[in-house]
């Protein structure tokens, strides 16, 4: 029994000290273009965490979070970008963006166009400091929503 239960143990509670550091964590921002050759002015976080959970919200959160699993999937491309870049990376980040964008209101145009990029955020003090390390091409929305289908 006392065998079985030191095996159980370390499932039940897990350690922490997998992590060799602790650095921030990327932030993906994206902003919306209507042409190729438009500059991003407004940039918005991609699914920003909420400032509040009620305490249902939590516990609902610890049994089913199929959102937060995909954000935790794009940290996980995005630290693999800054480290060593591949087509791969970005295609995830920019198709999953890309998917997770809410649909313009009634009556406006789809912006056809979808820029992304990778902000770390630090605190020095009292100070906190964004520090923008990516920034991707401008890509079509329709191409992005396209790539790595069928994964």
């Amino acid at each position: 029994m006392i065998a079985t239960l030191r095996l159980l143990l370390p499932a039940l509670i897990p350690s922490w000290r997998f992590f060799s550091a602790v650095a921030p964590s990327p932030r993906v921002e994206y902003a919306l273009l209507s042409r190729p050759g438009a500059r991003a002015k407004n940039w918005r976080e991609f699914r920003p965490r909420p400032a509040r959970l009620s305490l249902g919200q939590m516990l609902g959160r610890m049994l089913w979070n199929p959102v937060w699993n995909e954000q935790l999937f794009l940290v996980s491309c995005a630290e693999r970008l800054m480290e060593n870049p591949t087509a791969h990376s970005i295609d995830e980040i920019a198709r999953r963006v890309s998917a997770g964008i809410p649909a313009a209101p009634e009556g406006q145009a789809e912006p056809g166009y979808l820029q992304f990029r990778l902000v770390f955020v630090s605190r020095e003090g009292a100070v906190i400091l964004r520090d923008v390390e990516y920034l991707s091409e401008v890509l079509p929305r329709a191409l992005s929503q396209r790539m790595g289908r069928g994964l």
